[in-house]
Formats: C-alpha cells, structure tokens, sequence
C-alpha cells in the first residue's frame, strides 16, 4: 500500500510516498519551507505545491501542528489565529482536489513510533514526545491512540507555556548548552509524567538524534528511547493517518 505523507510543520512543510508494507519512502522527502506568517490561504498553496510536486492522485495523510478534532483545528498552537475553527481537511481537499485526512502532528509522529519503531507491541501506556519548533505529545494505550494530548501546551510560569521554556528552538535560539536545556527539557517531563504516568517515553524528533548529549539530566523514574523513525515519523504518520481513515473506512463502507 502506499500512500502520500505530508508533515506540516513550524519552519517545513514535508512529504514523500510511502510503502506501508515494507516500511520504506519511495523517494526522497520534499520540502518546503512553512510561509510565513503562517496563515490558512498560504499554507494551503505550499501543501499543493508538496502534492504537485509528486503528481499524486490517491489519498493524502497531513499531520498538522495543531489540536485536530474531525479534521476541524480546535486551536491555532504556533500557527496564525485564522485557523482556529477552520475544516483544515475539507479546505485542504477542495484546494488540491484529492481524499485528505488530517491528524494532529504529534498523534502522527507517535503513530508512526508505535506501528514501525520501539513502541511497536508495547502494552501499558506510552507517552511519544517530538521536541522541534515547539513540543508535542502523543499517548497511546496498548497501541491505540488518545488524541489530542498536547502536553507542551500546559502553563509553566510568567504565562509562559513548558514548550516556550523547553523545546529544541528555545535551546537553539538562546545557544543553550545541552546541560542546561537537559534540566530544563527535564521539567517538561516531570510534569508530563506527574500528569500521564506513562510506561515508556519515546523522544522523536530533531533533539532525538543528540539524546545522547542530555539523557543524564533526565531524572523521571520511567524508561526512555529514541524514537527508531527519527525525523520520518510525521510523514510515515500522516501516510497511516490516510489508510486508516480514507482507504480502510472506504474499504468497510463496500
């Protein structure tokens, strides 16, 4: 089966085809960088350029950087406050003429992470975190997913959000040393575990690939890995978001 992949995120717009049998890209990913600012009718042009670009004419996954309900954005997160309300998916299909199902990019992620990676027949509670532009969280109770946890989201001081305190463009834009951001990407998950109490904490993401690098300042008394699909997990995620919702319900409804 293979299916269009499109990860939308903060600074890039992403996608490739996907083989879902054997796990595999079947081309090297596309991408564009996110318009800013980062607003619906702009948006939308760039994830057309992404489709045109392989000249697909299936099914499109779209992991989105926002809380998604039904393919509605119940919040705008990093993005222009126009897309609050908004049906991202039916706006997405008129534009570029194609089925779309849309996800919350972190849900994504984590789908990706648990049907492919280390999280695969993991039973209990698993907590997937992609710490990047900002930091998402996906959940999922013996391989099923809780939508919507968007743990970077919680309060954690002077207004500020945690993943205003702790995501990777924090550590980038202010030249953090790894100790120091480790201590406090670390509070992030003591509040996140506090909240979840997870049996396992998958880090995904661009911080993935440096774990290394600040594992020793996490303290949370839970195991963690690195996410085995790395920076493909979006676009591997929103390529499992399509079958499930377009082609298997397509498939039941026969």
């Amino acid at each position: 089966m293979e299916l269009l992949g499109i990860d939308v995120g903060g600074s890039g717009i992403k996608g490739a085809p996907v083989d879902l049998i054997n796990e595999d890209f079947l081309g090297e990913r596309f991408r564009l960088d996110t318009p800013i600012p980062r607003k619906p009718k702009a948006m939308i042009e760039t994830i057309g350029q992404v489709v045109k670009e392989w000249d697909w004419k299936g099914p499109v996954g779209i992991g989105f950087p926002t809380v998604i309900h039904n393919g509605k954005a119940l919040q705008h997160g990093n993005l222009d406050p126009e897309w609050l309300g908004l049906q991202v998916d039916d706006m997405i299909a008129q534009h570029i003429g194609l089925p779309v199902a849309v996800i919350n990019d972190a849900d994504a992620a984590g789908l990706a992470e648990v049907t492919f990676g280390v999280g695969k027949d993991v039973e209990g509670l698993v907590m997937t975190v992609t710490i990047g532009t900002g930091i998402g969280t996906g959940l999922f109770y013996n391989g099923q997913l809780i939508p919507n946890f968007e743990l970077g989201q919680m309060r954690y001081k002077k207004k500020k959000t945690i993943e205003e305190y702790a995501s990777r463009k924090v550590r980038r834009d202010n030249d953090m040393s790894f100790k120091k951001w480790g201590k406090r990407f670390n509070k992030f998950l003591q509040m996140a575990t506090t909240v979840t109490s997870p049996d396992l904490i998958i880090i995904g993401g661009g911080a993935s690939k440096n774990i290394d690098e600040y594992r020793k300042y996490l303290d949370v008394q839970v195991p963690i890995r690195a996410a085995k699909t790395e920076n493909h997990a979006g676009i591997i995620g929103a390529a499992l978001c399509a079958k499930h919702f377009l082609v298997e319900k397509k498939d039941s409804e026969i």
